[in-house]
């Protein structure tokens, strides 16, 4: 089983800034990509950044410019910058793994992990 856990979430102020990062671990084989999703309050959880293997990224126009996602392949593990922080950034943020193959499975497949709420003031 592999299990995704996050940290570095909290409370900041309006254009402060704070780091994410989120470990997989469990017999990993490969993961194709890892990426961290947003979720506010009675919205839908969307994509604000993703990074592949190879290292290629995209984020959310939203938040282009000022946050920034790297990862660290032989930790599988990835992080997210949020600088210059806005109160619309304010949510639960959760961590995907895509297309993992472990070493007793047989084919790929998504893990999420349980989520860390961060939360912006004005």
């Amino acid at each position: 089983q592999v299990q995704l856990v996050e940290s570095g979430g909290g409370l900041v102020q309006a254009g402060g800034s704070l780091r994410l990062s989120c470990a997989a671990s469990g017999s990993i084989f490969s993961i194709n990509a890892m990426g961290w999703y947003r979720q506010a309050p009675g919205k839908q959880r969307d994509l604000v950044a993703r990074i592949a293997s190879g290292g290629s990224t995209n984020y959310a126009d939203s938040v282009k410019g000022r946050f920034t996602i790297s990862s660290d392949n032989a930790k599988n593990t990835v992080y997210l910058q949020m600088n210059s922080l806005k109160p619309e950034d304010t949510g639960v943020y959760y961590c995907k793994a895509v297309s993992v193959k472990t070493i007793s499975s047989v084919g790929y497949y998504d893990y999420w992990g349980q989520g860390i709420q961060v939360t912006v003031s004005s």
